[in-house]
């Protein structure tokens, strides 16, 4: 899967993801940091990337825009440290993999896995 990870996740997560097979990128690593949201957006969109985030605004924006990609995966976490993320990603990554790579906003937390499918509002959504 080809991941874009943005700065509120750490870059060791990009590391473990490419050790587990995944084309996986971090901003900071391509000194981007500065992008805007919609230009984020807007690379993981030509590049075929689901965008790895804490930052709710990814979600809002792209279920705005009513497109079917880019997949979005929000962590809310407690514990944002990259071993509990890294844990969450190998389960999502597997068992959602279908729904990412059609088009989808999947929301974490320790309770749920929350999954909607893009475009948001679509009849049987």
């Amino acid at each position: 899967m080809r991941l874009l990870l943005d700065m509120g996740l750490a870059r060791s997560t990009a590391i473990y993801l490419r050790t587990k097979g995944h084309d996986a990128v971090h901003l900071r690593d391509q000194r981007l940091q500065r992008l805007s949201d919609e230009q984020i957006i807007a690379k993981a969109l030509s590049e075929g990337r689901t965008i790895l985030t804490h930052d709710l605004d990814f979600g809002r924006i792209v279920a705005l825009s009513q497109e079917g990609l880019p997949s979005v995966i929000t962590f809310r976490l407690n514990d944002m440290r990259a071993s509990a993320v890294n844990r969450n990603l190998d389960a999502i990554l597997t068992s959602l993999a279908h729904e990412i790579e059609a088009g989808a906003l999947v929301s974490v937390n320790e309770q749920s896995i929350r999954v909607r499918k893009l475009p948001v509002g679509e009849a049987g959504d």
